[in-house]
């Protein structure tokens, strides 16, 4: 499973012109789904995110985890393009809808993540707070 993680001042995800989800400060987390994953590393991951310390304490320092903040988590299976060979990219680990959906929403259901739509063309803004954004691999 792969994360590509945003500290954000806000966030918010559009379908059709739509906005369906927004947030304040916190993190957007855009989430890939690999055909290998299985519950205990989507729990793995969820308990990286929450326990990530990624922002700062009262000196300033990055030192503190999420705790009251939110979280908007978008699916984002091309964290899983291999672009290797040639120039169009290879998304053949990327798991199918079948097993990526429940890893997705078991994932969101742990962070209390407000959420895009699966599988739908999402328009994702954010304001990043400060130049914070970690990629994350669990297996």
């Amino acid at each position: 499973m792969k994360a590509v993680v945003q500290r954000v001042s806000r966030a918010a995800v559009r379908v059709g012109g739509e906005q369906v989800s927004a947030i304040g400060p916190g993190l957007l987390v855009l989430l890939g789904v690999g055909r290998e994953d299985t519950p205990e590393i989507a729990d793995r991951l969820a308990a990286k995110l929450l326990a990530l310390r990624v922002f700062p304490d009262s000196a300033g320092r990055m030192n503190e985890a999420l705790g009251d903040r939110q979280v908007l988590c978008v699916s984002q299976f091309t964290l899983y393009g291999d672009a290797r060979r040639g120039n169009r990219p290879s998304f053949v680990e990327a798991a199918a809808p079948e097993l990526a959906v429940p890893l997705y929403e078991r994932v969101c259901d742990a962070l209390g993540a407000r959420r895009g739509r699966f599988g739908e063309h999402m328009e994702v803004e954010l304001v990043g707070d400060g130049p914070v954004t970690i990629v994350l691999e669990v297996r």
